[in-house]
């Protein structure tokens, strides 16, 4: 199948949120609610598609059809601990039924061009432990494991 990478449109929101719901396809932690790994992440897509986030982007994969079946989306801002400039990949999805055709690989190497053609020096992202397929995608593209993040749930 034939896939084209684009910069998303705004009438590309309906079809990008129904993808998000997947950044929760994994064993979620048991003190996470599915829901809450990806509705930040449609808050700010649709913001992006409306014209209210100017560090952030939003590029798709689509079909022969030009339907979104990925999308990347990532925002410019200092890197944590050198404060260089630096892209940070907020989200990457891929339908399901589209899922071993190269577009998660496409997706991050697009951000990466795109993030270096705004000043980037680097491209971070945040990924759970037991997400497994997407730690695989990350290591295969080359980005390093370097900070553990640790959680705790209080009761109060």
């Amino acid at each position: 199948m034939h896939y084209s990478l684009r910069s998303a449109k705004p009438d590309d929101t309906p079809a990008l949120r129904d993808l998000l719901p997947r950044l929760a396809g994994f064993d979620v932690p048991k003190c996470r609610q599915p829901d809450d790994l990806w509705q930040g992440d449609a808050r700010l897509m649709e913001k992006v598609l409306s014209g209210g986030a100017n560090n952030s982007h939003v590029i798709v994969a689509a079909d022969a059809s030009d339907t979104p079946v990925g999308m990347a989306m990532y925002t410019i801002k200092p890197e944590l601990l050198s404060g260089e400039c630096s892209g940070h990949l907020e989200a990457l999805v891929v339908h399901e039924n589209h899922l071993r055709a190269g577009l998660g690989k496409r997706l991050i190497e697009s951000v990466e061009t795109d993030a270096a053609q705004h000043g980037a020096t680097g491209l971070s992202l945040h990924v759970f432990s037991n997400n497994t397929r997407a730690r695989s995608l990350y290591e295969a593209c080359g980005f390093d494991e370097e900070i553990v993040r640790c959680y705790k749930p209080l009761a109060l």
